[in-house]
């Protein structure tokens, strides 16, 4: 796959000359290389393999015990290695203990001396690493303006609000000029309008410093924010790679289209298969599916469709094409502001979301609870899987 920056340009400058990561620009800076991890006979990574770029955020999702975090604190060194092999920068870290790696982590729980101020948590390290005086403070000065709590630096972390204390922790880990970020769950401690503007400035900072980054995270929302490249994992395996439009617009599997948003999911077995088309007879609809792209299978094959809510429109006439259409009962309305979504039984029993824009229901007149409605889609929105 392709990477992608996807990260804006970002608040806050470094003084000339100044650097948060050493080293050359180089492919595959971070290399996970057919790593297992086991925990006596429960085996929580399998065999993964992971290349991260220089200066790129790489997001791994996933659910509570999918090996994400497990992954994360191997690179770290707070677990080890049961096989296989962890590069950064060409440098195997296997024999290397946590504190000589040039590894920073950023917990979830921000974990700030409640004692010190801002300043001193932020100096901690650097102290214990015997930094001269001088330097010390030009660095501790030179984060605090970057994530702009200069003015907050004889405060303690009680007195600063959720965002200020992730952003004191952020700058803990990057006065140290570690040349990777690890983040755990960077927004969990955050309240959601927080979190929102919190993960843009999240990203501008990083952006601006440079530093290659990898963070775990079980809200897909964050990870598709904040992320050029996104992992899925499940069960300890990486099971669908990619950017996240990639991810999103082509899922590889069930798994993964319905982990990744929400998705309408419909079985059937293939009639037709053409390298620029595939016809799908389903038992949940009176007409055949029809997607724009071929998928080499036999025919007969069992495939699942997968349509994504916003693909979908209302009408309350019959659609005029012989194919991807239903007729239903509308048995639920979530209004969102500037999106409603419709939950319609079709004839056949199935239950189809579709997320219509407040414009596009005013134009079939509002429908309503117990409404007949009729759903459609383009050959382009489906995406077949066959696992």
């Amino acid at each position: 796959m392709s990477d992608q920056s996807g990260a804006p340009a970002g608040a806050g400058a470094l003084p000339p000359g100044n650097s948060f990561v050493a080293g050359e620009a180089a492919e595959n800076f971070v290399q996970i290389v057919d790593v297992v991890k086991k925990f006596g006979e429960t085996v929580a990574v399998k065999g993964v393999n992971l290349n991260v770029e220089k200066g790129e955020l790489f997001a791994l999702l996933g659910s509570s015990g999918c090996g994400k975090s497990t992954l994360l604190r191997m690179l770290a060194g707070l677990e080890t290695v049961t096989s296989g092999r962890i590069l950064i920068d060409g440098e195997d870290l296997a024999q290397m203990p946590p504190y000589r790696r040039p590894v920073n982590m950023m917990f979830q729980s921000y974990a700030l001396f409640p004692h010190m101020t801002v300043e001193s948590n932020i100096a901690f390290g650097l102290k214990q690493e015997g930094v001269p005086k001088a330097e010390l403070r030009d660095r501790v000065q030179t984060v605090l303006e970057l994530v702009q709590m200069g003015r907050f630096a004889k405060r303690k972390p009680h007195q600063l609000s959720g965002g200020q204390q992730q952003r004191v922790a952020l700058a803990r880990s990057l006065v140290k000029r570690p040349k990777l970020l690890l983040l755990d769950e960077p927004m969990s401690a955050l309240d959601k309008q927080i979190r929102q503007r919190t993960q843009i400035e999240l990203v501008n900072i990083l952006d601006t410093v440079g530093v290659t980054c990898i963070m775990v995270t079980h809200d897909q929302e964050e990870a598709m924010t904040m992320a050029g490249r996104l992992a899925v994992m499940s069960e300890g395996e990486i099971v669908q790679l990619g950017t996240p439009h990639e991810v999103y617009e082509y899922p590889n599997s069930r798994f993964s289209a319905e982990f990744i948003g929400s998705t309408n999911l419909f079985d059937g077995n293939v009639v037709e298969d053409e390298p620029d088309h595939v016809f799908i007879e389903t038992p949940d609809l009176p007409c055949r599916m029809y997607v724009n792209h071929g998928i080499t299978g036999p025919l007969g094959m069992p495939v699942t469709i997968s349509v994504r809510p916003e693909r979908i429109a209302l009408t309350r006439k019959p659609p005029e094409g012989a194919y991807n259409w239903g007729r239903g009962v509308i048995t639920n309305i979530a209004y969102m502001g500037g999106y409603s979504l419709y939950h319609v039984k079709l004839d056949g029993g199935k239950t189809v979301i579709a997320n219509v824009s407040s414009l596009a229901i005013s134009e079939i007149e509002t429908p309503t609870w117990g409404d007949e409605i009729y759903v459609r889609w383009s050959a382009s929105a489906g995406v077949v899987l066959t696992s």
